[in-house]
């Protein structure tokens, strides 16, 4: 009984309310389109569904500054991350 064709206008106004779940949406909606300007907006929101969408991404790609960022703008996983690659051996193979 979902509705899949909610607009965008109205999750903006719902996430604006402080609706977690609608800003959830959003975030979903951005990565989907491949929006990484419209995500990393949502984190600075508050999202943690685009802290953790961003940080797969960066976690694929390998950008360190990127997942440095992330945990700078309050996403604590990211920085979980970035600490774990920091950490591996210099050989690239982790234990």
């Amino acid at each position: 009984m979902s509705n899949t064709n909610i607009d965008r206008e109205t999750l903006r106004e719902l996430a604006d309310e402080g609706n977690e779940t609608a800003l959830d949406r959003l975030a979903d909606l951005a990565d989907a389109a491949g929006n990484l300007d419209e995500l990393s907006g949502l984190l600075d929101e508050g999202s943690t569904r685009a802290g953790l969408l961003l940080t797969q991404r960066a976690a694929s790609t390998g950008d360190l500054r990127e997942l440095q960022r992330i945990a700078d703008a309050g996403y604590d996983e990211a920085g979980d991350e970035l600490n774990r690659r920091l950490k591996a051996p210099a050989d690239g193979h982790q234990d």
